[in-house]
C-alpha cells in the first residue's frame, strides 16, 4: 500500500499549534513581528541561534512551530503566513500579586530579544492568577480603570480583565484569574486570548489600505461623472480621446483593486477569526463592565465596515467603468457601421462605373479585333482572288465583317460569362 505524499502532513494538520499546558501562576509575553518571505526565514534563523547559545536542537527547515524550554522560561515559536509570533512563559512564585508582577520577557537574553526580526505588531503581557491572590489595588495599578473591559470566561471558571491600552514599557496588558482550571483548559484559554489580540491588530492593518482606497475612490468617481457628461454632449471627432481617458481611468481602478484585494481580504478572514475566538471563550457580563466582545463590537465595527465599504465600492466603481466602456464602445461601433456603410454605397457606385466603362472597353475591344482579323481576310482572299476566287475582294472582304464581329463578341461574353462564374 502506498501512502499519499502529504498523507502524514494531512494527518499531523489537526495537531498543528497545539496549547501549552500552563500552571497559575504564570507570566506569558506574546509578540506579534510582522515579516515578509525573507524576515520569515531570518526568523527561523534567529531562532536557530538562541537554541545553539543553549544547547538545544535546531528547528527543521520547513518547520512552521516549535516549542523549548530553556529552564526558567519557555518559548513558543509560530510561523504565519503573513508574521511570526514568539511567545515567552515564565513560572511566578505564589503571592507575585502582591506587588507588581515579573514579566516573562525579563528572562530572556536582552540582546537577543531586541534584534528579533520584522517589525512589530504586537506586543502582550498576560499573567495568569490564581484567584486568592485577587487585590483591587494592584489591579488598578495594572490597568487603566477608564478603559477597563472585564468579563468570566471559561463558563464561569475564570476572570479576564484588559484595557487594551499600550502601557509605558510599549505592552499591552492583560490579567487572566485562572482558580483551579486543568493545565490543558487554561492552556486553551489563555492560546484564545492572545489570538483575539494577534488578529485584532492583523485584521487592523486594513484600515489604512481602506483609507488610502478612498482617496483615490474619490477621485475615481469624480472623473467617472465628468467622462459621462461628456460622452452624452460629444461629437465624433471626441470620441476618441474619451475612449483613452476612459481607458486610463478603468487600469488605475483595477490597479488599485489588485492592489488592495489581497489585504481586505485577509482583514476580512482575521474579523472572522476575532468573532470565533470570543465566541469560543464563552463569556458572561462582570457587574458594570463591559465584555470583550462589547468592546469589540463597538471599536471593531467601525473599521471592519470601512474595509467593507471599500471592497463594495472599488466592485461597483469597477462595475460602472466597464458599463460605461461599453456604452461608449457601443456608441463607436455605431459610427463605424455607418461609415461603413457609406463607404460601401461609394463603393458600389464606383463599381458601376467600373462596369460601365468595361462594357465600353469590351465594345471597342470587339471593333478593334475585328478590324485586325478582317484585315487578315483582306489579305486571304486577295490571295484566293488570283487563283480564281469568283468574288471580288472588297465585296468578299466586306461580307465577313459582320460574321466576324458576331463571333468575336460571342468569344469576349464567353469569356466574361465564365469569369463571372468562377
Amino acid at each position: 500500500m502506498r501512502d499519499h505524499d502529504q498523507r502524514l502532513a494531512l494527518h499531523n494538520e489537526v495537531h498543528a499549534r497545539p496549547p501549552e499546558a500552563l500552571q497559575v501562576p504564570m507570566a506569558i509575553a506574546h509578540i506579534v513581528m510582522w515579516t515578509d518571505r525573507e524576515g520569515r526565514e531570518a526568523s527561523r534563523d534567529h531562532l536557530a541561534q538562541l537554541l545553539r547559545n543553549h544547547h538545544l536542537p535546531t528547528p527543521e527547515v520547513h518547520s512552521t512551530h516549535l516549542r523549548a524550554d530553556f529552564g526558567g522560561w519557555r518559548l513558543r515559536w509560530e510561523l504565519h503566513t503573513e508574521f511570526v509570533t514568539w511567545t515567552f512563559m515564565r513560572e511566578m512564585p505564589q503571592g507575585a500579586a502582591a506587588a507588581m508582577p515579573e514579566t516573562a520577557v525579563q528572562a530572556v537574553p536582552q540582546q537577543w530579544l531586541n534584534q528579533l526580526p520584522g517589525e512589530c505588531l504586537a506586543r502582550l503581557h498576560l499573567w495568569a492568577l490564581p484567584v486568592r491572590d485577587m487585590d483591587a489595588a494592584w489591579l488598578s495599578q495594572c490597568l487603566r480603570e477608564e478603559s477597563l473591559v472585564a468579563s468570566t470566561v471559561a463558563d464561569g471558571l475564570a476572570e479576564v480583565h484588559t484595557d487594551f491600552q499600550l502601557h509605558p514599557d510599549g505592552f499591552a496588558r492583560m490579567v487572566l484569574f485562572a482558580g483551579n482550571m486543568a493545565p490543558r483548559r487554561l492552556g486553551r484559554l489563555v492560546q484564545q486570548l492572545l489570538e483575539i489580540e494577534t488578529y485584532r491588530m492583523v485584521a487592523l492593518l486594513g484600515l489604512p489600505a481602506a483609507r488610502a482606497a478612498g482617496a483615490v475612490l474619490a477621485d475615481a468617481e469624480r472623473e467617472l461623472a465628468e467622462l459621462a457628461q461628456a460622452i452624452r454632449s460629444a461629437k465624433r471627432e471626441d470620441e476618441a480621446g474619451l475612449l483613452d481617458r476612459l481607458t486610463r481611468l478603468a487600469g488605475q481602478v483595477e490597479g488599485q483593486y489588485a492592489a488592495t484585494h489581497s489585504r481586505f481580504s485577509a482583514s476580512r478572514a482575521y474579523f472572522e477569526l476575532i468573532d470565533r475566538r470570543i465566541h469560543d471563550i464563552r463569556e458572561s457580563r462582570l457587574s458594570g463592565l463591559q465584555t470583550i466582545a462589547e468592546f469589540m463590537e463597538r471599536r471593531l465595527s467601525p473599521a471592519r465596515s470601512t474595509c467593507d465599504w471599500a471592497v463594495r465600492r472599488q466592485t461597483a466603481l469597477s462595475e460602472r467603468v466597464s458599463r460605461m466602456s461599453n456604452l461608449l464602445r457601443t456608441r463607436v461601433e455605431i459610427e463605424q457601421q455607418q461609415s461603413n456603410q457609406e463607404l460601401l454605397a461609394t463603393m458600389n457606385r464606383r463599381q458601376g462605373l467600373q462596369l460601365q466603362l468595361q462594357s465600353t472597353v469590351e465594345g471597342l475591344s470587339v471593333a478593334a479585333i475585328t478590324y485586325y482579323i478582317t484585315g487578315l481576310v483582306h489579305y486571304v482572299v486577295e490571295g484566293l482572288y488570283r487563283h480564281g476566287w469568283p468574288w471580288g475582294v472588297d465585296i468578299t472582304t466586306a461580307a465577313t465583317v459582320p460574321l466576324v464581329a458576331l463571333l468575336v463578341w460571342l468569344f469576349i461574353r464567353r469569356i466574361h460569362d465564365r469569369i463571372t462564374a468562377e
